[in-house]
């Protein structure tokens, strides 16, 4: 890979997100309109967040399985609302075999049908439930205007779907996947979020309510990172799937339902939360590459060292890559470990033995630090403890810079004008205020903030911005992405 100069990130975000994919091969557009090709670089990273959500939803009861990508139209024409909801992104098979179908099939933009319809057949006892399944796979969704990771016709993601024998068990469930969610977006990608309800426009179609996780990019606008909806029982009833079972009392009961999902959107995120004006930055829990080593000559007692130490971070857990092609200067070497937004780059030379000590290069902040030779690699797992927290505790900052409290529309205009970000204000839950603030200042109701894990929101007295009617929530506006 050859390095490109960028576009700042504070000039033109969106012209040089684009760039940073291109530089470190993250991503390429595909021959199919609004697809993208995920390259290893890109593809290593999905893969180390299945690896550390994968075990969060385990821990939940949650096993995984695999539904088709073909839906018949009849199956999603059994939920009005949902079926309503998803209409304009379908792509529908009219042809399979050389033969025109009996039946039209939808490529799947969500499994609630397909899963459903096996529910109804599996669930006939109280004793059946929680049944608890969960999807990787891909869906498709015909979005007209694409972006790399953050909105593509095809995605990547993982969708569960819980059935329960009561309400309160199912909202439960609702609350642990959002945990997990946010569990893994912090500790993993260093991102903070704010957990908290949608409003009922923004409710998923199908579900009763849906609950969020939004992440704040560093441009001030607001990003979806991961959701988990309530769907009561609209999917369960006998108009839709019928997924009834004998409660232990003998009657018949139909299932709470409930389903959460998180895509290759949340890679899109990790880009414009961290990288900078040189490129890609990643923390260290999620790189595909945590640890760069790199020989700054050829030496027998430098590739010793070079190779011990590659194999004792290798036995710590540590991903490294061992950059030892000396036909390549010092200096394209470490513009490769950049480039790939890898966290700590580690320097051996002759000048390193002589003293003893080696020179690890932090990426996120431009630092060095001096690493003794003697148990390097104890230092090393310290640094990039250290690494992954500031990266956080950085992320963290700026979201809180970049939210404000507001009292007036007027104010909450002047927000949208300036700095953007984060809006706490009054909104009297009305859809007609939610529509005019949208268009007026193109902020959107991103979610009433949770105050605690159990869902509780805080009541408070206060006047609506747009229409001045009294209300208790303070709701979180923003643009969104």
């Amino acid at each position: 890979m050859a390095k490109n100069q960028l576009t700042p990130k504070t000039v033109d975000m969106s012209k040089w997100y684009t760039q940073v994919i291109y530089q470190s091969c993250l991503a390429d557009y595909a021959p199919v309109k609004g697809c993208m090709v995920i390259r290893p670089n890109g593809y290593e990273i999905w893969e180390n967040i299945h690896d550390a959500l994968d075990p969060l939803l385990k821990n939940l009861g949650i096993r995984n399985a695999y539904f088709p990508i073909f839906i018949p139209l009849s199956l999603l024409n059994k939920e009005a609302k949902h079926i309503e909801g998803f209409s304009p992104e379908l792509a529908i098979v009219t042809h399979g075999g050389g033969e025109e179908l009996k039946e039209k099939l939808a490529i799947r933009p969500t499994s609630e049908t397909v899963m459903y319809t096996m529910y109804s057949k599996w669930v006939h006892s109280y004793r059946d439930l929680p049944l608890l399944l969960n999807q990787w796979n891909n869906v498709v969704r015909w979005e007209k205007r694409t972006y790399f990771f953050l909105r593509t016709t095809e995605f990547l993601w993982q969708e569960a779907h819980t059935a329960h024998a009561t309400h309160e068990e199912a909202w439960q469930m609702v609350l642990d996947g959002l945990s997990a969610y946010k569990n893994m977006v912090e500790n993993y990608l260093a991102i903070p979020v704010i957990s908290g309800k949608k409003s009922a426009h923004e409710t998923f179609a199908g579900a009763t309510l849906t609950t969020t996780i939004e992440a704040l990019m560093p441009d001030g606008k607001a990003l979806q990172a991961g959701t988990s909806h309530d769907l009561g029982q609209n999917f369960s009833q006998k108009t839709a799937f019928d997924i009834a079972f004998q409660d232990q009392k003998g009657n018949t009961a139909y299932a709470w339902q409930t389903s959460f999902g998180l895509s290759t959107r949340i890679i899109g995120a990790l880009i414009m939360t961290h990288g900078d004006d040189d490129g890609l930055v990643l923390p260290p829990r999620i790189a595909p590459i945590q640890v760069a080593i790199l020989p700054a000559q050829e030496s027998e007692v430098v590739t010793h060292v070079c190779e011990k130490l590659a194999e004792d971070l290798k036995k710590s857990g540590i991903r490294i890559a061992y950059l030892s092609d000396l036909t390549h200067s010092l200096g394209w070497r470490l513009n490769e470990a950049e480039i790939q937004g890898t966290p700590l780059t580690v320097v051996i030379g002759e000048r390193e033995l002589a003293a003893k000590k080696l020179t690890a290069k932090i990426r996120h902040n431009r630092t060095e630090e001096t690493v003794n030779i003697e148990n390097a690699d104890r230092t090393i797992q310290r640094i990039l403890e250290t690494i992954q927290e500031d990266m956080y505790k950085k992320a963290l900052k700026n979201m809180k810079e970049l939210t404000t409290e507001v009292q007036t529309f007027e104010e909450f205009e002047q927000v949208m004008k300036s700095k953007r970000g984060f809006i706490k204000a009054f909104w009297c839950e009305q859809e007609s205020c939610e529509t005019a603030i949208k268009r007026e200042t193109k902020a959107t109701t991103r979610c009433l903030p949770f105050i605690n894990e159990r869902g509780a929101v805080s009541e408070e007295k206060g006047v609506c911005i747009k229409c001045g009617k009294e209300c208790t929530h303070r709701w979180l506006f923003a643009q969104a992405y």
